[in-house]
């Protein structure tokens, strides 16, 4: 990207490594701080309560916020600066750090602090996601956008190996630790970005309305291709999800305490990675739908396997096979809603993807401490991941456009 590229502009005239490694080790921080802070909330929440109820409950203080912000975050996104938008997002989610990092220091703290907290965090989240989302086009022509969605995605799962590793590190230090790390990760994403170029074109003034704020969502409803990726996604992971019990998982069952939960976090990660390394040399090209349908009910196998296994090294090898089939999963749909999405509603459409992608991590999340508290965890995650079959099944029906599609550039739809 040269310094007449817009970071707010359609896709990129010119593909500049600089720049996008700039957004890449931003987007690293980010996701490391979010991770560090996951593993960290989690066992601080379980050590407070021991109750699956409650672990399901972080992830529904964070959906709940996201559910109420996606769409006039969108809007937002799209009428200012993005990376301005993005600074001050990861801005708020630092002061919910520091605020958890307090608390922590605290004797007899009510829990409900900390979901007060993560909801605030949950509503800042609602604007960083589809923020960074937008951002990315920008920095590379569309021919090369597969190939740099990759390498962006393996950088991610980079973070989603370490980081969650890292917290649970660090929580052996004490619970403030892991907190005021994710501090310092999310400043130093904020002054990354603060270094990418600026808009040259003037932010869009559109009136805000409500057809405006919801543009979004009626494109990706006209869109049948990209609502049955972003829908099975969504669903699949959804009930696949097994992440909001692994400290169940890692003190009950397994018996490997935080440093192996940071580890069994970090798993789905390691199966990104690896696919991820092959994905940037050989990016999906032909019978996309059907790889990507194949992908999430390997994912929901995987899943199965994970709920039944008593060994630690079997549960990281299967959440390890879920995360590689995610990443596939995950590529498949990034690309589709960025290289089908036109430029004036790429923040809103983003922000509805990122709707989607709320519901299906924390809402998931909530729906496991539910059914765990119901069936106990492993009746939860083999549920769940049974469920995710189900889903592929009516999905191969259900969404022709999403079967039948070949190419990733099969042509962007009318906007």
């Amino acid at each position: 990207m040269n310094s007449s590229t817009s970071d707010d502009g359609a896709f990129g005239a010119a593909f500049s490594p600089r720049v996008l490694a700039l957004f890449m080790a931003a987007r690293f921080s980010a996701i490391s701080a979010a991770q560090v802070l996951a593993v960290a909330v989690g066992w601080y929440v379980y050590a407070l309560t021991g109750s699956a109820i409650d672990l399901g409950l972080i992830g529904l203080a964070q959906f709940l916020p996201t559910v109420g912000l996606a769409l006039p975050a969108g809007q937002i996104i799209d009428r200012y600066p993005r990376r301005y938008v993005l600074m001050a997002a990861m801005g708020v989610e630092g002061l919910c750090a520091l605020a958890l990092a307090a608390l922590s220091t605290m004797d007899h703290v009510p829990v409900i602090a900390v979901f007060a907290i993560v909801a605030c965090y949950g509503a800042a989240r609602a604007f960083e996601y589809p923020a960074f989302s937008s951002l990315l086009p920008g920095l590379v022509p569309a021919a090369e956008f597969p190939r740099a969605a990759a390498w962006s995605s393996m950088s991610n799962q980079s973070a989603f190996v370490i980081a969650p590793a890292l917290g649970g590190l660090l929580y052996v230090f004490g619970a403030t630790v892991p907190f005021a790390v994710a501090v310092a990760l999310l400043t130093m994403a904020v002054s990354l970005v603060l270094f990418l170029p600026a808009s040259r074109r003037p932010a869009s003034r559109e009136p805000v309305t409500l057809r405006g704020v919801l543009s979004g969502l009626e494109f990706i409803l006209r869109n049948k291709v990209v609502l049955g990726a972003i829908s099975l996604d969504m669903f699949g992971v959804l009930f696949g999800g097994a992440v909001a019990l692994l400290p169940i998982f890692a003190r009950d069952i397994l018996s490997i305490g935080p440093l192996g939960m940071g580890l069994l976090r970090s798993a789905p990660a390691v199966g990104g990675l690896a696919i991820g390394l092959v994905l940037t040399r050989r990016p999906p090209r032909r019978h996309v739908g059907v790889t990507m349908l194949a992908a999430v009910a390997v994912f929901g196998a995987a899943t199965i396997a994970f709920g039944l296994s008593a060994s630690a090294p079997i549960s990281f090898a299967a959440l390890a096979v879920a995360g590689a089939a995610d990443m596939v999963s995950v590529v498949i749909r990034s690309t589709l809603v960025q290289i089908w999405t036109p430029d004036a509603i790429r923040g809103r459409v983003s922000a509805v993807n990122s709707l989607f992608i709320g519901t299906s991590n924390q809402l998931g999340e909530f729906e496991s401490g539910i059914t765990a508290a119901w069936f106990g965890p492993v009746g939860s995650v083999v549920l769940g991941g049974t469920a995710t079959l189900l889903i592929v099944g009516f999905w191969c029906f259900g969404s022709p456009a999403l079967r039948k599609l070949d190419r990733l550039d099969g042509g962007p739809a009318k906007s």
